[in-house]
């Protein structure tokens, strides 16, 4: 409401009223204008006061929004609780993993350890009468993975069909995932030469297994040796063996189909045999590359596609690769 000041003189005991002092309407929180007020005289002379009349300001305050101390320790326990039981399954499930792990390497030393007399002892006659294909062997080598494997995880095979016979010549080739491929596709039941690095040959029983099946092996940071290497593909082809390659060098690091070299189809274009692509698939998540300390569950399918022929490698080298990746990719994989 609008305000007014008046100015009253006292005089002789008598009030005396003065015009108001005018002014505009306040806002609540200011400060009124000031009143004057005259009060008794003493020897003509007048006591004077100021005064100022305020309103009753009003300041708001903002109540900040309060939390109970129960809620906010029933907040932390839910939110931990789940952390924990996520956590806790996690390590449960490694420690079955790694469980796993060493009952799948425990089995592969029994087994590899009676089959592998029974290789020593025929080795002298596999040499005399199968010296280049050495079927025997593969044939207890198929028994040693098949044995392996069946315990952990279940595998099939598609396009069966498409398998030479067991005598015609052929470059195989496949994806790499795990270390787990080659104990799969021993179990197919075709002798071919894996090729293998120097260093797996000395671990005992299972590398001097490779060396009575005529495993190749190669250096890989040797170009000589590499060399070497597929001289001596083109030479067991020539005498009727079959070769089995991984185009990608080595084990995929992501489960991704990487680039593929060309050696394998040289070799295949030279001997003018034909290629073999394998599309191989589950074993990266059973054991993945860098992480051979653990066995997870899980399935294997192997697909077996229709051989090529072809005298450009490199038109082989993009067919084989196209056929696996298409394959891969319909099946979830992914491709680089």
């Amino acid at each position: 409401m609008a305000t007014g000041s008046l100015l009253w003189l006292r005089h002789s005991g008598c009030f005396l009223a003065a015009a108001p002092l005018k002014c505009s309407p306040a806002p609540r929180t200011a400060v009124s204008p000031p009143v004057v007020v005259v009060s008794g005289h003493r020897n003509h002379q007048c006591d004077c006061s100021v005064r100022f009349l305020c309103p009753k300001s009003v300041i708001p305050i903002k109540k900040e929004a309060t939390v109970r101390r129960d809620t906010i320790a029933r907040s932390e326990v839910s939110a931990v609780g789940p952390v924990g039981d996520s956590s806790s399954s996690a390590s449960e499930f490694q420690l079955v993993s790694q469980v796993r792990a060493v009952l799948f390497y425990s089995v592969t030393a029994v087994a590899a350890i009676f089959l592998f007399a029974t290789m020593a002892v025929v080795h002298p006659l596999v040499l005399l009468f199968d010296r280049h294909q050495r079927r025997f062997h593969h044939w207890i080598a198929k028994i040693w993975a098949t044995l392996t494997i069946i315990p952990f995880y279940k595998f099939e095979f598609e396009g069966m069909e498409n398998l030479p016979l067991q005598d015609a010549p052929t470059v195989y080739v496949s994806n790499h995932q795990s270390f787990l491929d080659i104990y799969t596709l021993l179990t197919i039941g075709r002798s071919f030469k894996f090729i293998s690095k120097r260093s797996i040959f000395l671990f005992p029983i299972i590398g001097w297994a490779m060396y009575l099946i005529g495993v190749i092996p190669i250096a890989r940071t040797d170009s000589r040796s590499q060399l070497d290497c597929l001289k001596r593909c083109m030479d067991f082809i020539k005498k009727g063996a079959s070769v089995f390659f991984f185009p990608e060098g080595t084990r995929s690091k992501d489960g991704k189909l990487g680039t593929f070299k060309k050696g394998a189809f040289s070799v295949a274009t030279k001997t003018g045999v034909p290629v073999l692509p394998i599309t191989i698939m589950g074993t990266g998540k059973i054991m993945p590359p860098g992480r051979e300390g653990i066995i997870n569950s899980g399935a294997v399918k192997v697909v077996i596609h229709k051989p090529l022929d072809g005298k450009d490698a490199e038109k082989l080298c993009s067919e084989s690769r196209d056929i696996i990746a298409q394959t891969l990719l319909l099946h979830g994989y992914g491709v680089h």
